[in-house]
């Protein structure tokens, strides 16, 4: 590394690593985190329900097939009804949860705090009387995270001032445990009651409204395409001073996540997608052969001179093709190798980004689908049923692989030069000096 290198590693441990340190062991978002990853399966499993609807479009409506589809289409869509349109009630929940484990709190007792603190906020009445659920979806996930966290905090600090009723020791655990929560419940639910009663008498709007307009500069940013390739850059960047991107992602799954169900509701209804920043194309094309599309130098590698590369090549491989990377990250490496900076984090943020482009340019279609990991461009084509994915996919390959040709030789030439020095100085020049001495013919 030369001495620009140096002062620019210097900076980023200085000050970015200590801030993605923080928000990686940050207990709030990481609990925000846990929350969206284990809310995954639900917008898997809603995802696949909406595949029979478009069945009758396919084979006509006259089918049979087509026309039980259409009588039971309510049925069929119970699980994405009560799975993604419920998803902020089940966040509150989890992150409650993981905040408790966190804190070493009565988990049950926070679940139900963050579940009652989330409720107080979201739940609303029709003029007949009818529950309102709309905001127990994506339009609620920033009040859910809000009201879990809150209630959470509150319980620990009534928990540390002995705000609790004390039951003798006769009393079974289960009955001492409900008593004690009476009086936590009590405040708990004063004080998201204010913020309701502040919310709807002052502002005059639900709470959840709220949060969606005061997030909204950020939650907007996430679908323009500049924004996004800074996003994906971004991600470059921490992976290549061997910080997870993961980090981000208490931001960004929220965002994604509500994005995907607004999509759906709009696929649902006939209406035109809107959101191209949503779970399955960030895995598909921003994260194609894995953050950075680092599939060009696994493919170089493997036709490498030097036997080292040819089998990091080989064995990233595989990996690559179900989007996992950190086999040629740490291997070649790219991580903290100022050979791979530019391909990788500015190239690679680029190429990341080209999804989120061609969707908003129009030419492939919007996502309302969240497959499982299945591999490249089967991956692509599973979110939004679009063969031009496959397209977009293989252009992302093409271009990495021709970006990353010109940096992989140069580095290759210093490291097969390395190799060889190594392997002709078996010999300290210490030992060498002895044998001439020696005399022995060699």
């Amino acid at each position: 590394m030369n001495e620009n290198t140096h002062g620019f590693t210097a900076v980023i441990d200085r000050y970015l690593t200590p801030v993605a340190n923080w928000m990686d062991k940050e207990i709030h978002l990481s609990a925000i985190k846990k929350a969206m990853v284990g809310l995954t399966p639900l917008l898997i499993i809603g995802s696949f329900c909406l595949i029979p609807g478009a069945i009758p479009n396919m084979i006509g409506e006259e089918n049979p097939l087509s026309q039980w589809i259409v009588a039971n289409a309510s049925a069929i869509e119970l699980a994405n009804t009560v799975g993604m349109g419920m998803m902020a009630l089940y966040a509150s929940v989890l992150i409650g949860y993981h905040l408790s484990k966190s804190h070493e709190l009565d988990g049950p007792g926070c679940m139900s705090m963050a579940l009652i603190a989330f409720l107080m906020l979201a739940v609303d009445f029709s003029k007949d009387g009818t529950l309102v659920t709309k905001y127990l979806g994506a339009k609620g996930l920033f009040a859910s995270m809000f009201g879990a966290i809150v209630a959470v905090e509150l319980f620990r600090w009534c928990k540390k001032r002995n705000f609790t009723i004390k039951m003798p020791e006769s009393v079974p655990d289960f009955v001492s445990r409900s008593f004690e929560m009476i009086p936590i419940s009590i405040i708990i639910i004063g004080v998201f009651l204010a913020i309701r009663l502040v919310c709807t008498n002052v502002f005059g709007v639900m709470p959840p409204l709220i949060f969606t307009n005061l997030f909204a500069p950020l939650v907007g940013s996430m679908d323009n395409p500049l924004a996004y390739t800074f996003l994906k850059m971004l991600h470059c960047l921490l992976f290549f001073f061997g910080i997870h991107p993961s980090v981000l992602s208490p931001i960004t799954s929220p965002i994604s996540t509500q994005f995907l169900a607004e999509n759906i509701a709009n696929y649902q209804a006939g209406l035109p997608l809107t959101h191209f920043f949503c779970p399955g194309p960030e895995s598909a094309f921003g994260n194609f052969t894995g953050t950075g599309v680092t599939f060009g130098l696994v493919l170089w590698c493997m036709l490498s001179k030097s036997d080292a590369l040819k089998k990091i090549g080989r064995v990233a491989f595989i990996p690559a093709l179900f989007g996992i990377n950190e086999p040629i990250l740490f291997g070649a490496p790219i991580v903290l190798n100022p050979f791979y900076f530019i391909p990788y984090v500015i190239g690679g943020g680029i190429i990341g980004s080209l999804g989120g482009w061609a969707q908003w340019l129009g030419l492939m279609g919007k996502s309302f689908f969240t497959p499982p990991y299945v591999g490249v461009f089967l991956e692509g084509f599973l979110t939004n049923f679009d063969w031009r994915s496959i397209v977009v996919n293989a252009v992302q390959m093409i271009l990495s692989i021709a970006l990353w040709y010109p940096f992989f030789k140069a580095y290759e030439q210093r490291f097969i030069e390395k190799e060889q020095e190594n392997s002709s100085s078996i010999l300290s020049e210490e030992d060498e000096a002895l044998l001439e001495e020696m005399d022995l013919g060699i």
